[in-house]
């Protein structure tokens, strides 16, 4: 196994070990033959380029984008390694804070190389339930490794970035769907492409949101142990030793428990563009899909139910603990948002949102998309 980042892993997390760790526990994907593999693999390269013009007529973004960003198709073990990357690279601060602050009690060294490992093995716990249930992600914050490339635009060509499609999801949710195969991969792909142009397309974007993100860590003065904490209770879940640990805590989430009054302020911004990013990709999935994608009504209904419902109730326990509710809320009200804009003033009307960060939707705004039409518009008509 590739060590992730070249060399042994210290600290407050094993990353070498979470990659290990989740590896092993990754459930198998669904049955295909060799070739059928091979098949599904080469249809969603060729879908991830069609889409590339689909999103771009649609949207009006990018075309003087000149992208270098690869498009990978992995399996669950290859979206376990590109996320602990991505995760190592923007948890760094945080846990070098984490990792001083522990280095300075007595017996910390020794309590924190013992609590890295622990906490490598439950997160590759966390990591391993989850990697069955993307489909597709653009990683923005990606680091280049020697087996998973990563790369940027002609604005901007070292800002990172890789779209990844996990080939045995996707086949294992158009099977579960009962829907046809070639329009389900294409649907998805237009909704991971839209990702892709969204930071292609708007040069500044990743850094502001880096840089929230880090403004949010930045405030972070919980106890090291108490994030730990958190980690682990999601892992038991997992095991079947707190199923109902959300309830045990008022629901917080991972996120909720590190929250400064500043830090609340930075994660109304950040679920503001998250909402506004998601929602964006849905819409934009389903204003292509009519012109490419022949079933995409019923595709889209099986899909909501799908998402809306969970698995079981481990699944929503889960998806509580670790914010993944607000994630689906952030679908539902993005893309209300920007089905209201492009309604009042049109797709380029609405594409006045990526001129800078000024621009961009409050929370408040994302519920009442007539409030940014009247900042943005009329102060620029003024």
């Amino acid at each position: 196994m590739t060590s992730i980042g070249g060399a042994a892993s210290t600290g407050m997390v094993d990353w070498n070990l979470a990659v290990a760790t989740a590896t092993r526990l990754v459930r198998p994907g669904p049955e295909v033959s060799r070739d059928e593999a091979r098949s599904v693999v080469a249809e969603l390269r060729r879908h991830a380029k069609a889409s590339e013009e689909h999103v771009r007529g649609f949207t009006r973004m990018g075309d003087d984008i000149v992208r270098d960003t690869p498009v990978l198709v992995v399996d669950r073990p290859g979206w376990v390694r590109a996320n602990v990357a991505g995760f190592r690279e923007i948890l760094k601060p945080l846990l070098d804070k984490m990792q001083e602050r522990r280095g300075s009690t007595p017996g910390g060294a020794v309590l924190g190389a013992v609590g890295g490992k622990v906490t490598g093995v439950e997160l590759g716990m966390l990591l391993s339930f989850l990697s069955s249930r993307v489909l597709g992600q653009y990683e923005t914050f990606a680091p280049a490794g020697r087996d998973l490339p990563a790369g940027g635009t002609s604005d901007s060509p070292s800002g990172g970035g890789r779209l990844l499609l996990v080939a045995p999801n996707i086949v294992h949710v158009e099977r579960e769907l009962d829907v046809e195969p070639h329009d389900f991969r294409l649907w998805v792909c237009l909704h991971e492409e839209t990702h892709r142009t969204q930071f292609t397309a708007v040069p500044w974007l990743r850094d502001h949101l880096e840089g929230e993100i880090q403004s949010f860590l930045g405030e972070t003065e919980v106890d090291p142990m108490t994030v730990l904490e958190r980690i682990r209770e999601a892992a038991q879940s997992l095991a079947g030793g707190r199923p109902d640990t959300e309830e045990d805590d008022g629901g917080r989430s991972l996120v909720e428990i590190v929250q400064t009054p500043a830090q609340r302020e930075i994660l109304a911004r950040l679920t503001a563009v998250m909402s506004l990013l998601e929602g964006h990709a849905d819409f934009v999935m389903d204003g292509v899909g009519p012109a490419v994608v022949p079933s995409v009504g019923e595709i889209r209904e099986k899909f909501q139910q799908r998402r809306a419902k969970g698995a079981s109730r481990l699944d929503l326990a889960l998806r509580k603990l670790l914010g993944l509710d607000a994630k689906l809320r952030q679908y539902r009200d993005g893309e209300r948002f920007v089905r209201a804009v492009v309604d009042q003033v049109g797709m380029d009307g609405f594409n006045r949102v990526w001129t800078s960060p000024n621009t961009l939707p409050t929370k408040t705004e994302i519920a009442k998309p007539a409030d940014w039409v009247a900042r943005v518009h009329r102060k620029a008509e003024s």
